[in-house]
């Protein structure tokens, strides 16, 4: 569409002599994209567009690593007015009776690139972008090479220092060469339509109209500018827009469509028809005294803002609709935490819905920090009130209410598409979810409507209960999902992390879903395989290796049970916090191979046992620092292994001959355990991906536990490991360790 198109180059505007324009420049500190999984991996930057803006630009900046993984990737950015971009790059379901619209996006490659917006709506602008989807491949931190992308993107505006005050039912004159004129109008709450109309337009002193009139501010992803001209010099040019957006100023920008030469002359007129509200007090009225109030004559317009008085805006200036063209109903929020609110309507439950004019709630949504969750609305009508030719109809819209139910149940407003509802005598509930509501304050509206009997409608009225409500996340992401709280800046939003492989925005897609059944064997085989450490730790405690023994059991204890408390669904199972459960067993995996390699070196008693200790208090520190880091853990195992080797190399010049000296403890033990061992690691660095990882995790405990158990040495045989040399008479011992040859190895 016209208003917004890529590419480079200067500004415009910034090079037209005498253009009363000023440019102005906002920057964010950039971030590291990564690849797409769930709404967290994208990078959110949030901006603010100043009011009076005529061209906004993007200036998009991407910048990657120099390493040999660095390729060049496809980038997705979105852009959004009012609340974070609604994005679904896997292709997955939203909840039921979710009101989505479709985003607007540019692909671009590692390289710079710009947008730009003529016209842009004033107020927060939000830009999301994220490298294509990611790999099911679970890639260890540290081992794998990988390549840094930085994105930066910069806002660019260009604003009008002179705009015209354009006033209700004052012609101003306006007059076009070669430059645009910008216009603005103030609308007022309670406005229920606007009219724009040019007068004696006269180009180079004939007759005609060549001048082209742009309404409203453009908006991503849907543009809901009004453009339009006089094609006849001599019929009426004129503009109606329904329900215009209430509270705020609307951007008129007047072009001229005829030669650089051409002076173009005409006025511009605007007409505000008001409405009549019929402003429900807190105690309750009866319900035959609502139409009485409405069809009485001392109904009143709100008072002009202390703000807005000097744009003639009063009373005088508008026209009025009629006695009561709405029922209005108090509504009381309700901040109950962050990114979550209630509303409902003061002192009652149920709201009248009438046939003469709509129920109208104003939901305030304007705080700025109200984007970042999702608009639920509930609605659940009186049974005994609808008929079977009775309707309920319902609109949700942003910026003004919906008020023409008489002519058109579309919930289409001067500049907003709203989402439709009914209740109905087989439908008595209605549900709508609104994910990432824009900033503004939203309308809740509803009129009893009888399509084929309209006289049935006269006296009818049915009570519908409403509950409305802002949460962070969706039924809190559902049993297979985490609801996570975001954070750019001071700007809050919530996205659902889903597990055991449903999908989608809240967790409900279920087309790649794990069965309960598939839940329980993943549960059943990442905590039985700990059973193999059983093992090692009998073998250990045969060889008189105690030391040994407890790590491995401690190890097969929290390996267990984090994996049971690492399982979605329902196969869950926490005895500890799960950050305490998983550093647990991330320290007793590593302590227990550094004691495995430790223990192959037979070192002297006392040596083995300060290394013993050191390596897990190192690996306590590495792990608090870094936990998934490849590096801390092989550092801490190679050093232990570098150990091991120089000890056996040392034994075999000392003794003349292959250390160990036996085959078979080569061809039984050693090999064997060096087999699983390597098999192990492959598959815990290269081999797992989220589909296999139920299997190929279960594999690594078992090849971890069973090479555990063969390299461990053996037990000497020609000396026992805790000789009782003495006894005392008060039935105490007092044990000697008679090994003298620690190197004795059969």
């Amino acid at each position: 569409w016209g208003s917004v198109g890529a590419g480079g180059g200067g500004v415009p505007g910034s090079s037209v002599c005498g253009a009363p324009l000023v440019s102005e420049h906002f920057s964010q500190s950039p971030q590291k994209l990564s690849f797409y999984s769930w709404y967290g991996s994208a990078r959110l930057f949030r901006f603010r567009v100043p009011p009076d803006t005529v061209l906004l630009r993007w200036l998009l900046q991407v910048s990657r690593g120099s390493g040999p993984a660095c390729a060049s990737v496809e980038i997705t950015v979105y852009f959004r007015y009012g609340a974070p971009p609604v994005i679904n790059p896997l292709g997955t379901s939203f909840p039921a009776n979710s009101s989505v619209q479709s985003p607007f996006f540019i692909k671009m490659l590692d390289s710079n690139a710009s947008l730009n917006i003529s016209h842009p709506a004033a107020g927060d602008w939000f830009v999301a972008a994220h490298l294509p989807t990611a790999s099911q491949k679970i890639e260890v931190k540290g081992f794998v090479p990988t390549c840094a992308y930085v994105f930066q993107p910069d806002m660019l505006v260009v604003r009008t220092v002179e705009v015209s005050i354009l006033e209700p039912d004052i012609p101003l004159p306006q007059t076009l060469l070669s430059h645009p004129s910008y216009l603005k109008i103030f609308i007022p709450e309670y406005t229920q339509e606007l009219q724009l109309e040019l007068q004696g337009c006269v180009a180079n002193g004939s007759l005609g109209c060549p001048v082209r009139l742009t309404v409203g501010a453009a908006t991503l992803p849907r543009n809901f500018q009004k453009v339009f001209m006089c094609v006849s010099p001599t019929g009426a040019c004129r503009l109606l827009l329904p329900s215009p957006p209430w509270d705020r100023w609307l951007q008129v920008t007047a072009k001229s469509l005829a030669g650089p030469r051409v002076l173009v002359a005409f006025q511009v007129v605007a007409a505000l028809t008001a409405c009549r509200p019929w402003n429900l007090n807190f105690q309750h009225l009866p319900q035959s005294s609502l139409n009485e109030s409405c069809n009485a004559s001392t109904g009143l317009l709100p008072p002009r803002p202390a703000d807005h008085g000097d744009h003639g805006l009063g009373g005088s200036s508008r026209r009025h609709g009629g006695p009561c063209c709405l029922t209005s109903y108090p509504v009381i929020r309700e901040d109950l935490d962050v990114v979550s609110v209630r509303f409902w309507p003061v002192d009652r439950v149920w709201v009248q819905v009438r046939p003469t004019t709509p129920s109208v709630m104003r939901l305030y949504m304007d705080t700025g920090m109200d984007s970042g969750g999702s608009l639920t609305v509930s609605l659940r009508a009186n049974k005994t009130g609808i008929t079977n030719s009775t309707l309920v109809a319902v609109c949700v819209n942003a910026a003004s209410p919906f008020l023409g139910f008489r002519t058109s149940l579309n919930c289409t407003t001067a500049f907003f598409q709203g989402s439709p509802l009914t209740l109905s005598a087989a439908s008595h509930k209605a549900d709508l979810i609104i994910p990432y509501p824009e900033t503004d304050n939203w309308y809740l509206s509803l009129q009893l409507v009888c399509p084929e009997s309209p006289e049935e409608c006269e006296q009818a009225s049915v009570l519908v209960e409403t509950t409305l409500t802002l949460v962070p996340c969706l039924n809190d992401c559902g049993p297979y999902g985490q609801c996570v709280l975001l954070r750019r800046h001071s700007y809050l939003y919530a996205g659902c992390s889903c597990k055991a492989g449903w999908r989608g925005w809240s967790c409900t897609d279920n087309s790649t879903a794990q069965t309960v059944a598939q839940q329980r064997v993943a549960a059943l085989l990442l905590t039985l395989s700990n059973l193999m450490f059983l093992a090692p730790i009998a073998v250990s405690v045969h060889r008189s290796l105690l030391v040994e023994a407890s790590v491995y059991a401690y190890t097969m204890f929290f390996s267990t049970f984090y994996h049971a408390c690492d399982q979605p669904g329902e196969a869950v199972l926490c005895i500890l916090g799960y950050d305490t459960l998983q550093y647990c067993d991330f320290l007793g995996s590593g302590v227990s191979i550094w004691v495995t390699i430790l223990c192959m070196a037979r070192l002297k008693a006392a040596q083995k046992h300060v290394l013993f200790l050191l390596g897990t208090l190192i690996f306590a520190m590495s792990l608090q620092l870094d936990r998934r880091g490849a590096w801390n853990m092989m550092g801490p195992c190679l050093f232990a292994f570098v150990v091991m080797v120089t000890m056996w190399v040392y034994r075999c010049g000392h003794r003349r001959h292959c250390y160990p000296t036996s085959w078979q403890r080569w061809a039984f033990y050693l090999l064997p355990g060096i087999s699983m061992a390597a098999l192990g690691i492959a598959i815990y660095t290269s081999m797992m991906t989220s589909d296999n990882y139920y299997y190929t995790h279960s594999l690594w405990h078992v090849l971890l536990a069973g090479s555990a158990a063969c390299l461990l040495p053996p037990r000497e045989e020609h000396t026992k490991p805790w000789a009782c040399s003495q006894k005392l008479t008060c039935h105490y011992q007092i044990c000697k360790n008679h090994r003298e040859d620690l190197y004795t190895v059969t």
